[in-house]
């Protein structure tokens, strides 16, 4: 369906459980925030599903819209690229999904699908038009979260001038912009300072540097007292190092189970290498879950980014 499609489908419906993803960063939570906001605007009852994952860095920005119990009638999964990535605690119906990933595997009975965009922020911005003829101050501000954390604060290689000029016409509406990027990406805590200087200092180097491998185990979060809220975009870390065309970070979530995320430049796909384990997501950012040690699984990664290298 297109924006105004799904506008309509969701003009003559009520009674909506929003759905964001495991582990939820500022896109699947500042967009689907900034939906409830404009279903409720336009006199529906909606809310966001209680994501138990939600990290204190978000809270703010969608507690008033977070359901304690609800019967609802239509489920929309917000930035969720396949069903495996409901949040814990969700198993129910997926009537209307809202996505940017390009290996969604269409699991919504209606979806929105825009791949070439950066962040689902910005085909929600325009669902909201479409729904509400403008965007509110808040719904602004939700919306340039869920766009500006979804390509680091415009430096990753997703932008594009559809971005700018997103991010452009939030700011216009009203998006508090300073105030979300001094707390969003200039303030850390100290755990965080400690964390990145742990992991810099244990980066692994291959293809003379072009890969860029870190590693995050259970035993270096507990050292630098590191929680949840203190791990966002730890992905991007590696690949600031000059030369790197493909970096990956292996994050240890419990004893024998890793999340893998890969970046990578134009010229690698990051999702062919991740759809091997199960996983996938954009060309060049994608994620995957192995249960394996964090060294057997680096071990693995690397093997199968070398039989595709180039």
């Amino acid at each position: 369906m297109n924006y105004r499609e799904c506008a309509e489908w969701l003009s003559k419906r009520d009674n909506f459980i929003i759905i964001t993803h495991l582990r939820p960063d500022g896109d699947t939570l500042g967009s689907a925030a900034a939906l409830c906001s404009a279903l409720r605007r336009s006199g529906k009852n909606a809310y966001l599903f209680p994501n138990p994952e939600i990290t204190q860095k978000y809270v703010e920005y969608v507690d008033e819209f977070l359901a304690e119990s609800f019967k609802h009638e239509y489920g929309i999964a917000v930035d969720v690229a396949e069903e495996r990535m409901f949040c814990n605690g969700f198993n129910g119906k997926v009537d209307l999904c809202i996505d940017h990933h390009p290996t969604n595997p269409h699991y919504a009975d209606e979806l929105l699908l825009h791949a070439e965009k950066a962040s689902c922020g910005e085909s929600v911005l325009e669902v909201i038009k479409c729904l509400c003829g403008d965007v509110t101050s808040k719904e602004a501000s939700l919306l340039y979260m869920a766009v500006s954390t979804d390509c680091g604060c415009f430096r990753y290689a997703n932008v594009t001038s559809e971005t700018f000029a997103a991010a452009s016409e939030l700011a216009a509406c009203g998006a508090e912009v300073q105030k979300l990027n001094f707390k969003l990406f200039r303030q850390v805590s100290r755990a965080r300072i400690t964390l990145e200087g742990m992991i810099s200092a244990g980066l692994k180097f291959y293809h003379d540097g072009a890969l860029v491998v870190a590693t995050v185990t259970d035993e270096m979060m507990k050292i630098a007292g590191a929680t949840e809220n203190d791990c966002d975009d730890i992905a991007g870390i590696p690949g600031k190092v000059e030369g790197c065309v493909v970096s990956m970070v292996i994050r240890e979530l419990e004893t024998g189970k890793c999340k893998v995320s890969v970046r990578s430049q134009p010229n690698f796909d990051s999702s062919v290498i991740c759809a091997r384990f199960g996983g996938g997501g954009h060309k060049m950012a994608s994620g995957c879950t192995v249960y394996e040690t964090p060294e057997k699984v680096r071990e693995m990664m690397v093997a199968a980014i070398d039989e595709v290298w180039a």
